[in-house]
């Protein structure tokens, strides 16, 4: 995602703070004692609800960890906690609290907010290692000059398109796509890669607005903008409470779409709530890792961590929890490659060479940090799991457990 012009309101005042500041680096993290983490995510402010649960999720990881003996667990660690005060400033903040205040040996950010802290962290912080959920969209993860930020999952190039949604579409009998999104720069840019996607494949072009408020419920317009493009699929990278207010009102419309996808909600938080229950009956929600209810070894030891470490009743992830789970697990797996006692410097050159990390066999296939990790869809190998809300409980699409593609050659995605 590109923000140029976007953060206007901060950015002078941030480049005075890092014009004092000085390299932060390295300097005074411990390689001997237990690892200190510093986990960059929304305490207070707008966004905190949705970010809860990133503490549990990366202590269960630790905690998990020591539990079964892991190679390093003998070093212990301990976890320092960073507020991005849910604004781009306040993650520039707390980022240089953790590492030149905090001395951390590594942060973990898990916030929307951390684009703010990016030039910051890939250049007076160089020689911190940076190992998050990517999903802010700040370019900086894509940027081969900063050798220390790691992808650890959605690290969505979104001037990229991939062959994945189009072929998933294809696979339920779609013919034409609309895609809905927020006036912001990783929304629209992953609806229009998500159009391209779908042209690819054969689908024509329905509805398209990639301009609506953040957060807007006030969908009558659209919905019945969908109804008479005649579209059968609809991709909306938007909050939940926007992309149920779209479902809801195409199912009172009569309009029955082959596939409602929606770019986030899978979780324990939306089984919690009744009335969203009720509205979300049929929707697709799209994870880079696979889902508990998939099954698999993996995924049943990690239902298990999270119900025994976490404190969680269904053993569900929500979104923060499973990004804190496999930010910490990449720092893990990070420390085994380099060696326990590694420097800063030995973990990031480690990483960067690695091809085997798959968060536990939570992802289908292994991120690649040669090329930064970088994807169009959310996931390593431009891979994407897809699980349908059925009555109370999520059920894998058998189209998508995993859907899969590769890069569209020669497509740069771009908002006319």
């Amino acid at each position: 995602m590109r923000r140029v012009g976007a953060i206007a309101t901060w950015t002078s005042a941030a480049l005075l703070v890092l014009a004092a500041c000085g390299k932060g680096g390295s300097t005074g993290a411990d390689t001997s004692g237990p690892v200190k983490v510093g986990v960059l995510t929304s305490l207070s402010g707008a966004a905190a609800a949705h970010y809860a649960d990133t503490e549990s999720g990366v202590k269960a990881r630790l905690a998990a960890y020591k539990a079964a003996g892991g190679k390093c667990a003998a070093r212990g660690f301990d976890v320092e906690m960073g507020d991005d005060q849910s604004t781009p400033q306040g993650a520039l903040t707390a980022a240089q609290r953790l590492v030149q205040q905090k001395h951390v040996y590594a942060v973990l950010p898990v916030s929307t907010y951390f684009y703010g802290a990016g030039q910051y962290a890939g250049s007076q912080a160089s020689g911190t290692p940076f190992l998050g959920g990517a999903f802010d969209g700040g370019e900086q993860w894509f940027d081969p000059k900063y050798h220390n930020l790691f992808p650890a999952m959605s690290g969505t190039d979104y001037d990229r398109a991939a062959t994945t949604l189009g072929a998933y579409w294809k696979k339920l009998g779609g013919t034409k796509v609309a895609v809905v999104a927020y006036n912001t720069p990783s929304s629209a840019k992953a609806a229009e890669g998500a159009a391209v996607s779908a042209e690819h494949a054969g689908l024509t072009r329905g509805y398209v607005n990639e301009r609506i408020p953040f957060g807007s419920s006030d969908v009558g317009p659209i919905v019945l903008g969908i109804k008479k493009s005649g579209a059968d699929v609809l991709y909306a990278p938007v909050i939940p409470e926007t992309g149920f207010a779209l479902a809801t009102g195409l199912r009172r419309a009569g309009v029955k779409m082959k596939s409602i996808l929606l770019a986030t909600g899978y979780g324990a938080d939306l089984l919690k709530s009744p009335p969203t229950l009720k509205v979300a009956q049929g929707v697709g929600f799209m994870t880079s890792y696979a889902p508990v209810e998939t099954d698999t070894k993996a995924t049943e030891a990690w239902s298990a961590a999270l119900k025994k470490y976490a404190k969680s009743a269904s053993g569900i992830p929500s979104f923060s929890q499973a990004v804190g789970w496999i930010s910490a697990d990449l720092l893990l797996h990070g420390l085994e490659k380099a060696g326990c006692t590694a420097s800063q410097d030995q973990l990031m050159d480690a990483l960067r060479t690695d091809k085997s990390w798959t968060a536990g066999g939570l992802f289908p296939k292994p991120a690649d940090f040669a090329n930064k990790g970088t994807y169009s869809v959310g996931g390593p190998g431009d891979c994407t799991f897809v699980s349908l809300l059925k009555g109370e409980k999520f059920v894998p699409d058998p189209a998508g457990a995993p859907a899969c593609g590769e890069q569209i050659p020669g497509v740069k995605v771009s908002i006319k």
